[in-house]
């Protein structure tokens, strides 16, 4: 495996996720990737609703923190794309960090399930 930028950005991604899910999210990263190799409708783990893979010894987000914390997901998700050149570049999501871009719910933070943060919804 040769190193570049985009194995830093992934490595960001995963220690993201981690810090959200409060264990490794090796099921998420798993399923993400066979669902790009195969092209096979999005899995189960995909469809896991994103409270579920939260870490369940803190209270669920809600409010602004749950803006935040969809959008935080939904960066370090991109940052783990399957294939190196769909991820972002670390300038790219530093900028997006620091300016404190809050995503729009438009479902129910209960709801919000791991493909829609990664668009591959069924």
């Amino acid at each position: 495996m040769r190193l570049t930028d985009k194995c830093d950005v992934y490595s960001f991604g995963v220690v993201a996720l981690e810090v959200m899910m409060g264990r490794h999210p090796r099921e998420i990263l798993s399923s993400l990737s066979l669902k790009s190799r195969t092209e096979t409708p999005v899995s189960d783990t995909a469809e896991f609703l994103l409270k579920d893979a939260l870490d369940q010894r803190l209270p669920p987000p809600t409010g602004q923190t749950a803006e935040e914390v969809v959008f935080v997901v939904t960066i370090a998700l991109a940052c783990v794309r399957d294939t190196p050149e769909a991820r972002p570049t670390m300038r790219f999501v530093a900028q997006e960090l620091s300016a404190q871009i809050q995503a729009c719910l438009s479902d129910q933070f209960d709801n919000i399930t791991i493909s829609k943060l990664t668009g591959h919804q069924k």
